[in-house]
């Protein structure tokens, strides 16, 4: 399965290179080894962006980031010549389509790149790079066989944009994928646990924006992403406190959500000006969770049963954040881990906070193993 001809693809095969994972305030860099039945963890470093590389979650000055891949490889001996990465569900178009069950698989490529492609992407054909997979077999309302196809495609300035960006690095894309399928993979056995009828909600908040998927089979049904970041945490905290804004997550790192009950804001009273201003942000990221719940589940939800909230992402790993979205949602939540998920050896000491945040980057360096 192939997006098109300048690189591989969104599902792609496995391979050898570099995992890198682009954010507008840091890129992470992974490469994992396959010893025996172990994996571990050969290489993970990262670097902070400057501000201007990115602009509204888009790489704006692609050379400069180029030039930050090259000197962060080579400041950690990192030797590659190709690099497995991938773009933001927002930048992303995710569609689930049942195609007849008796197509074959030159049939289902030529409808969907030829036909259904141009339905269900809102761009028009030409300016889009797609890929897309088959699923499993499902019989629809009318007791016709059917089988699930995902359609994921990507604005070809956005797919130029990163391929523009690695060769300043000098690496050539070998894999581009989407963000949330990095973090599905690395939960993959966590996700195995829950019945077909029952859904997990992943949020993965990054720096100016979450992203909110609900999962099915292990599968993206419903995507939505919200501007709501660590970046707009720290602003309010900064503000409230009277001080400079500083765009590194760094400044998050040791804070822990209290203890207390969310259902109304007048508790934000009880405790300090800076947490309460970011306690507000908080309540405001999960009341946008509960309308995209309420939404997807009004439209498809008749026989299915929310069983679980994942958090990941740098902002993911906040101190009780996950008792937080329970008490604020009543709805159990826990923190991505994608070190134990994997069965990783680390060989060194990562703090459990900032395991969220090695989703996508580890997800990815799996492609590599």
């Amino acid at each position: 399965m192939y997006m098109f001809d300048r690189l591989k693809n969104l599902f792609p095969s496995r391979g050898n290179g570099v995992a890198i994972e682009l954010g507008a305030e840091r890129i992470n860099i992974a490469q994992l080894q396959k010893k025996g039945a172990e994996l571990k963890i050969k290489h993970l470093c990262s670097a902070e962006v400057p501000a201007g590389i990115f602009e509204e979650g888009r790489i704006v000055n692609p050379q400069e980031l180029g030039e930050l891949i090259s000197a962060t490889l080579n400041d950690n001996k990192i030797k590659a010549t190709h690099v497995t990465t991938s773009v933001p569900m927002r930048e992303a178009v995710i569609r689930l389509i049942p195609l007849p069950a008796e197509l074959n698989d030159r049939e289902v490529r030529d409808l969907i790149l030829n036909h259904e492609a141009a339905l269900y992407l809102p761009y028009p054909r030409e300016e889009v790079d797609l890929d897309y997979q088959k699923l499993d077999l499902v019989t629809d309302e009318d007791g016709l066989d059917k089988v699930q196809v995902m359609l994921a495609a990507t604005r070809k300035e956005v797919t130029d944009s990163y391929i523009d960006t690695f060769q300043y690095a000098g690496l050539s894309v070998k894999v581009l994928e989407i963000s949330s399928f990095s973090v599905l993979r690395t939960i993959k056995e966590q996700l195995r646990q829950f019945a077909p009828q029952e859904a997990v909600v992943l949020i993965d908040i990054e720096f100016d924006c979450t992203e909110i998927a609900i999962v099915v089979n292990g599968i993206p049904q419903f995507n939505r992403t919200v501007p709501i970041g660590t970046f707009q945490l720290q602003e309010a905290l900064s503000n409230a406190m009277n001080l400079p804004v500083n765009r590194s997550f760094d400044v998050l790192q040791d804070i822990t959500i209290p203890d207390v009950p969310m259902n109304n804001s007048a508790m934000l009273t009880d405790i300090n000006p800076g947490m309460a201003a970011m306690m507000r942000i908080l309540i405001e990221l999960a009341d946008e969770v509960r309308r995209s719940i309420e939404f997807y589940m009004s439209n498809n939800g008749q026989d299915l049963k929310l069983e679980q909230l994942l958090l990941a992402g740098p902002g993911g790993g906040l101190g009780q954040l996950d008792l937080f979205f329970t008490q604020r949602l009543q709805i159990p939540t826990t923190q991505v881990d994608p070190i134990a998920g994997l069965g990783l050896d680390p060989a060194m000491d990562i703090p459990i906070g900032q395991r969220p945040g090695l989703g996508v980057v580890l997800g990815l360096g799996m492609r590599e193993v």
